[in-house]
């Protein structure tokens, strides 16, 4: 750690790697799990007959810049009647991962694929979830797919379930898909490869757009978040960059958000167990009324979705460069989601943040476990074949899922937060534009503007959530992820800045 001009992603990788032993995470691949990896000869194959044959689609993936671990790709047609069909494939993981194996028992632990600055913790081996059971480019593959009717308001009319070979024709990344349907960029790479392809995601943007509206006039929140993500130069980090929302992230959440909830139904009408997310009614629905009283305006006195939404909606606009903490802070009210095991005649709170009473997490088998759970019990479904999870272990599974995916948020956090130190260290003494993000008895809190990292204030004085400041760059740690800053005289003896609007909150936004 005494030079830390060098060899930056190493360092972060090693305290990543010291991290998830600390939170209890297998963080390396045992000789067993390396054994069965170097067994499978290559990707997953069936019988030509016994599944559907969806190589010829445009089919296409959209995801990060540099992610390999390709979990779905995305199609909309139109059907014979003039409505809109929206196809999502998943990649089938099962397949090659057999319950009670050691890749699956090494996977059964983590849970989950744990995404650090530094190095990325692969639920499944490298080799496997971003090559053999990876929907990549060119490959033919076994997916599941849900296929689902849209009807002309964007509610999803019917839908079925079924295995398939596909081929991805294109793979696509988000920012220059967004850039592409916004009119601000050319055709992204490979799509000009694929007669028709610019058509086929114009027809998903729509798609897409339907389902987004349908949702919010349910009262899904539209919420935001800032993660800052890290951006490298060979072993050198170079940047903190916001991941913003855009069309193309858009339009790949809504058709994951439809298959989840036309996987979870699915379940149900065959009367089958299953895993579900859910985020329940908030507890502490009161301090979010009080918070949009601070803030000027009116929410019923008992939890309502649309209300909240509508909120949201309007501090957004008038506030944008606030609202990602005004976010936060209802993130956090609203509670952490779980996941349940329910039976098919269970009444399940569903989850408010996105306003849908069916939901479980299917869309992603290579990064998440639960998604591998609900694919073999859709699996089993198909076949007619009795459930591979009795009710007990189902119940028993979902709660460590949600254990360990908290305890995995845990670490990311950790590591954006040694990232960032890692980022300033160079910069001690030098001041920054800055904004309160956090005050309380607990200490004050601040988010710098460019690079946009978050840290303690010292000796805060009178400034409140929302003021804009001046601060200095006090002291940094990598190690434990800690930044201290000092206010400039010039915040001092402007006082306390006039907010564009009320205080978001006086919760902290972060802690140590």
């Amino acid at each position: 750690m005494s030079d830390l001009a060098a060899n930056q992603r190493s360092i972060l990788a090693d305290l990543a790697h010291q991290a998830m032993l600390d939170r209890g995470f297998l963080a390396d691949f045992g000789v067993e799990v390396l054994a069965e990896l170097n067994a499978i000869t290559g990707p997953a194959s069936a019988a030509p007959d016994a599944l559907r044959d969806l190589r010829d689609r445009p089919w296409c993936s959209i995801d990060n810049d540099d992610s390999r671990d390709l979990d779905q790709l995305t199609l909309a047609e139109w059907d014979a009647d003039g409505g809109t069909r929206i196809l999502v494939a998943i990649a089938d993981v099962d397949a090659l991962v057999p319950a009670g194996s050691a890749i699956d028992t090494h996977a059964r632990h983590n849970t989950t694929a744990v995404y650090t600055p530094g190095r990325i913790f692969y639920m499944l081996p490298e080799r496997l979830c971003t090559d053999l059971s990876s929907l990549d480019e060119g490959e033919d593959r076994l997916a599941l797919v849900i296929d689902m009717q849209l009807g002309p308001d964007g509610a999803v009319t019917e839908s079925s379930l079924y295995r398939a070979w596909v081929r991805n024709q294109a793979r696509l990344a988000y920012n220059a898909v967004a850039a592409w349907l916004d009119d601000l960029g050319p055709a992204p790479p490979g799509m000009a490869r694929v007669p028709g392809l610019d058509a086929q995601l114009r027809r998903q943007d729509a798609a897409a757009e339907r389902l987004r509206r349908h949702r919010h006039a349910a009262g899904a929140l539209g919420l935001e978040s800032i993660e800052p993500r890290s951006v490298f130069l060979g072993e050198q980090l170079v940047d903190l960059r916001i991941e913003v929302k855009n069309r193309a992230r858009e339009l790949i959440e809504d058709f994951m958000i439809a298959a989840n909830e036309a996987t979870a139904r699915f379940l149900d009408a065959n009367r089958r167990a299953s895993l579900r997310r859910v985020v329940r009614e908030p507890k502490r629905w009161d301090r979010i009324v009080e918070l949009a009283r601070e803030l000027g305006d009116t929410l019923p006195s008992t939890p309502d979705a649309r209300a909240l939404s509508a909120f949201l909606d309007a501090r957004r606009a008038a506030d944008p460069l606030r609202f990602p903490d005004l976010s936060l802070t209802v993130i956090k009210l609203l509670g952490a989601g779980e996941y349940i095991a329910i039976r098919p005649d269970d009444d399940t709170s569903g989850h408010f943040g996105l306003a849908v009473r069916h939901y479980t997490h299917s869309t992603a088998p290579n990064r998440r476990y639960t998604d591998l759970l609900t694919q073999r019990l859709v699996k089993a479904t198909l076949a007619s074949a009795p459930a591979p999870y009795d009710f007990e272990t189902l119940s028993r599974l979902a709660r460590h899922c949600t254990e360990q995916e908290d305890e995995a948020d845990r670490v990311e956090r950790r590591m954006r937060k040694s990232a960032a130190a890692l980022m300033l260290a160079p910069h001690r003494g030098e001041r920054f534009d800055a904004v309160v993000t956090g005050a309380s008895p607990k200490g004050t809190w601040v988010r710098l503007l460019q690079p946009p990292a978050e840290g303690l204030l010292l000796d805060a004085g009178p400034v409140d959530v929302g003021d804009r400041v001046a601060v200095r760059l006090v002291s940094t740690d990598v190690a434990r992820g800690f930044i201290d800053f000092a206010l400039l005289a010039e915040s001092r003896e402007a006082g306390r800045a006039p907010a564009q609007g009320a205080r978001t909150s006086k919760g902290s936004s972060t802690g140590r």
